[in-house]
């Protein structure tokens, strides 16, 4: 219970200090902190942690836990629709649909996923939480999300500015980086340095949030959006969670995997939506709304694994 009060304190202190300087500060800074912690910081923190993760257990079933997460949302999302316009007789736009999927297809697992899971389970287990993301969330969000978008919203003519997107993506490159630094033995003065910028980048990534969640104003689709929140942040959780024995997962592996299966909404899915001309007002009260759902969730997840 101390451990988490301590989590909660950080994570609503360090957003809340995000959400007063993005109300003060110029739109440059956010946009600024955003592209260093992308090209910077978080390759640097990728590094950094994975010296000191274990890799020896099953790790590499995090991603396709990563996709079974994401296509079960997807489902469950577009059953949703269907329930709804049964029931009511009414089907939401075509534009909201596609927002509607992608909020509760893929989470918040970098951001705010890495923070959480290094609070809760520490650097031992962060590799569980890093192979989660990069392997499977970031091409559930760029492919599979993206095939959807362009479904539900207006297509674009030059797919290799997507593919390209996730190519140049420094987190990828960082991580094979990490891999093989891991067995690299350097002065214990540049290891300290390593660890100190790499938290100071999940301090930066929470604060950063709340930068960006100071220009979400909209809670217009809260309704819909709250279709969305259940199935991304308990249905999913859930339903995997209890079958994570089965897949040899167990203990304080199968409690990340869990965490980042319940993260809210990713900011991906504004990027996306924006890009393909989907329902925009609905992606933004879902980020905004998921996250202070993820409040109340979260010690629901580590009581019940």
């Amino acid at each position: 219970m101390t451990n988490l009060l301590e989590l909660y304190v950080k994570l609503v202190g360090l957003v809340l200090v995000g959400f007063i300087l993005g109300r003060k500060l110029p739109n440059t800074v956010p946009n600024l902190l955003g592209q260093t912690l992308f090209w910077v910081g978080v390759p640097i923190s990728i590094v950094a942690f994975l010296r000191q993760a274990d890799l020896s257990a099953q790790i590499w079933i995090a991603p396709a836990i990563a996709y079974l997460a994401i296509l079960l949302g997807a489902f469950l999302a577009w059953l949703g629709i269907k329930v709804q316009a049964y029931f009511t007789n009414t089907i939401p736009q075509q534009s909201t649909q596609g927002s509607l999927i992608l909020a509760a297809m893929v989470g918040n697992t970098g951001y705010l996923g890495f923070p959480i899971t290094l609070a809760i389970a520490g650097q031992e287990y962060f590799a569980w939480a890093l192979f989660y993301d990069l392997l499977g969330s970031l091409f559930g969000a760029y492919a599979l999300g993206v095939a959807l978008a362009s479904h539900f919203g207006s297509s674009v003519s030059n797919y290799w500015q997507i593919a390209k997107a996730i190519l140049i993506n420094p987190a990828l490159w960082s991580f094979g980086l990490g891999l093989l630094f891991r067995q690299v033995k350097i002065p214990p003065v540049v290891e300290f340095c390593l660890e100190k910028l790499a938290w100071s980048t999940v301090a930066l990534s929470l604060v950063l949030i709340g930068m960006r969640l100071s220009r979400l104003n909209s809670w217009h689709s809260l309704p819909q959006a709250g279709i969305s929140l259940v199935i991304k942040m308990l249905l999913v959780p859930l339903i995997l969670g209890s079958t994570l024995p089965f897949f040899g997962v167990t203990g304080s592996a199968a409690q990340v995997i869990v965490l980042q299966m319940a993260m809210p909404p990713a900011f991906a899915t504004l990027v996306i939506a924006e890009t393909f001309n989907l329902d925009c007002d609905f992606a933004v009260t879902a980020l905004a709304g998921g996250g202070i759902v993820l409040l109340l969730t979260l010690p629901v997840w580590l009581w019940l694994f």
